[in-house]
């Protein structure tokens, strides 16, 4: 059966659902390092519930079905009838692939496939306290458990009204279920509404006449309060449309609980407890509502003389004289709106355009020598500047949502390698472009296994080194200026500059003379090298030197570099520099021949002016020495300029530009200066040229084009 995806209550579940997976990763690998933490446990057990009413709601019985036995789990670990252990955590684990896996085919609109036997077998021993599991259970067509007084019990098809009455657990409550509570409040109303007693049980009620299928406002905030056990009589005012958004509808955890409790586990409406105030008298003196006599070990509301989260706005009426006559709070208005991110994609390249338009505007202010006309430019160029800022906040993400993955990675990384390893996050918070978010996470999970693999050592050779037998990875990110830096660090074996040496020599990347000129910086480049790899086995992890390519390639694509620093026996330390956003970029307007050319900004290190006869030949390259340094030269004119170059002489305008870990010099004919540039994407004639990253409308009305540098020198550096 295919699924909707246009509609709109089930985007809005698919949206609340993937940000609660995007948070079990990270929660579950940290319960199993503090198992004792009562919060972290409550919230995980939510997530499941949450995800399985959703899934309840909109009859997606293979996906209620998988949370609903890992939500048993949780329930006994809450209960403490059962510990968190490795072997439970890989089987929970194992359930949060399968949801991902779930939601991906919601996403493309079909019905989620069951879940493996196998994990479902795996599964229902763990709902069961340990030594009580039945003997000889058949796992296809085992019931579910009944793990204490609040669990919940086997899910059974279609219960009807009066089988539910008989039930102690908590299934959904049926429609004839919530019918009948419907019908009840129809019938008081016939009757004058006289008193908040109890609705007749299901099964009685399914033969009373009812009302329309519509109830009011004030109809179901009286329902919500016999549910709740509160009794409320007609003494005190029923709510209007205009004050329903008033008061405080927010509720404890427990009391959300306990209203789950009454709606799903008794299969009959809840009852006023012994010594509740009479139905026709308003609840103002009553010192506080209790809870149904039914739900058994939940705690009770908050007294009235507390801050009472769960009484709704008309309630709040009927409660004046507890409080003093105090108004009612007014609810929060809401903060956030989601918006589909190709209107903020649409607003960016509106901002895009207007940018353009102030460059041409301030080109023509300084041709125009007018006063007022410059003022006016002026303060258009402050409001593009604030309104750039404020629509590029707009697409931002803070970098948890890459960041969260990486506690199951490790975690599963390191028992397969037999490793004990924390890992430490650290920035979450930094916010960076959405397009940057998600074109990061292959690259940093490279890295990150990177750092588990090579890095960590061996519990063992850990301690035979006075080192502690967990291996420490950190991952950070903290924001610097216009650029997000990223930084990976292990506090392993290090990297020997000698080792790597040698294997370049080995795998013929260069030969033993140009191996020992490399420096220890340089040689710890080399394991960006395509084909390189320290490992002697090839394994599902490492060994065929593809990874750490990957990243350099990708890094570069994206504008920003990474460095790599090591100390033998005491660990690395991996920096990635990139910028905040792709959408609008800072370049280096530079001139060749009569046509211009723009350099992002992100690559370029330094400008100085060299006198050309001064450079020198090394292996057939023209070379610069820059601060003792030798950086390979090249004249960007022979590979852009149509035509015969003219020989260099007397002096250069140089620009030394960064191409990943590599430094080289760019000579250029004119410099003109820093500008910010919208890319626009190349015409058909132009599409695929190497080296070419896009154009752009420059100031005065012309064009540009943006130099893609590793483009340009891996097409061009052979050339001279």
């Amino acid at each position: 059966m295919s699924l909707d995806t246009d509609d709109e209550i089930l985007n809005d579940f698919l949206v609340e659902a993937s940000e609660l997976l995007d948070g079990l990763g990270e929660q579950l690998v940290e319960l199993e390092r503090t198992p004792d933490d009562k919060d972290l446990l409550n919230s995980v057990f939510r997530s499941f519930h949450t995800i399985k009413g959703g899934a309840g709601f909109l009859n997606l019985e293979n996906l209620v079905k998988i949370c609903h036995r890992s939500e048993d789990v949780f329930n006994l670990l809450r209960q403490g009838q059962r510990q968190v252990d490795s072997n439970l955590m890989d089987i929970i684990l194992q359930v949060l692939d399968v949801l991902n896996r779930m939601f991906d085919e919601i996403r493309s609109g079909e019905e989620p496939a069951p879940a493996p036997q196998e994990l479902l077998d795996a599964l229902e021993p763990l709902t069961y306290p340990p030594g009580e599991e039945p003997a000889g259970m058949a796992p296809a067509a085992a019931p579910e458990p009944s793990a204490g007084p609040s669990a919940e019990p086997a899910e059974t098809p279609m219960p009807g009204p009066a089988e539910a009455s008989a039930q102690t657990g908590g299934g959904d409550i049926t429609d004839e279920e919530f019918e009948a509570l419907l019908d009840a409040m129809q019938e008081q109303k016939g009757q004058g509404g006289g008193g908040a007693a109890s609705p007749a049980s299901p099964a009685q009620s399914q033969t009373t006449g009812g009302g329309g299928d519509l109830i009011t406002d004030e109809e179901f905030e009286q329902i919500l309060d016999e549910l709740q056990g509160k009794g409320n009589g007609t003494g005190a005012p029923p709510s209007t449309g205009k004050d329903a958004g008033k008061g405080d509808d927010e509720i404890s955890e427990q009391e959300f609980e306990q209203l789950l409790d009454n709606l799903h586990g008794k299969g009959h409406p809840p009852r006023p407890v012994e010594g509740q105030a009479a139905p026709k008298t308003a609840q103002g003196g009553a010192g506080g509502a209790q809870p149904p006599a039914h739900g058994g070990d939940k705690p009770a509301a908050a007294p009235s003389g507390g801050p009472d989260k769960e009484q709704g706005p008309g309630r709040e009426q009927g409660k004046e004289g507890d409080k003093g006559g105090a108004p009612a709070r007014s609810a929060p208005a809401e903060t956030s709106v989601r918006v589909d991110t190709k209107r903020l994609d649409d607003i960016m390249n509106l901002v895009g355009e207007l940018v353009l338009v102030r460059n041409r505007l301030a080109t023509l202010r300084s041709r125009m020598g007018d006063e007022q006309v410059s003022k006016a430019v002026t303060n258009l160029d402050v409001v593009t500047a604030d309104l750039q800022t404020a629509v590029m906040k707009t697409r931002m993400q803070p970098i948890k949502k890459v960041f969260g993955r990486f506690p199951r990675v490790v975690r599963d990384l390191a028992r397969s390698l037999k490793k004990e390893v924390n890992l430490e996050l650290q920035g979450e918070d930094t916010d960076l472009d959405k397009n940057l978010v998600e074109a990061l996470s292959d690259p940093l999970v490279h890295l990150v296994r990177n750092a588990v693999d090579h890095g960590i050592e061996s519990p063992e050779e850990r301690e035979a080194a006075g080192k502690p037998r967990a291996g420490h990875v950190v991952l950070s990110a903290t924001q610097e200026g216009d650029h997000i830096l990223l930084t990976i660090s292990d506090d392993g074996k290090g990297m020997d500059p000698e080792i790597l040496r040698n294997k370049a020599v080995e795998k013929g990347l260069m030969d033993e003379e140009a191996a020992a000129r490399l420096s220890d910086h340089d040689a710890y480049n080399l394991i960006f090298r395509a084909g390189f790899s320290t490992k002697t086995e090839i394994s599902d992890v490492s060994g065929r030197g593809v990874g750490m390519d990957v990243v350099k390639t990708r890094i570069a694509q994206l504008n920003g570099r990474i460095e790599i620093t090591s100390e033998l026996g005491k660990g690395s330390i991996l920096r990635v520099r990139l910028p905040l956003t792709l959408a609008i970029l800072p370049t280096l307007m530079v001139v060749l021949g009569k046509q211009r050319f723009a350099l992002p900004l992100a690559n370029v290190s330094e400008i100085f002016d060299l006198d050309l006869s001064r450079t020198n030949r090394v292996d057939d390259q023209e070379v610069i020495m820059v601060r003792n340094r030798s950086i390979p030269l090249y004249y960007l004119r022979r590979w852009l300029v149509s035509g015969d170059a003219p020989p260099p002489d007397g002096v250069g305008h140089v620009v030394v530009v960064f191409s990943g870990n590599q430094r080289v010099g760019f000579v250029v004919d004119s410099l003109i200066g820093q500008e910010e540039v919208v890319i626009k994407p190349l015409g058909n004639v132009l599409h695929g040229v190497p080296g070419l990253a896009g154009a752009t409308i420059t100031g005065d009305g012309g064009i540009a084009l943006i130099l893609d540098v590793p483009g340009l020198l891996n097409s061009y550096a052979r050339r001279g």
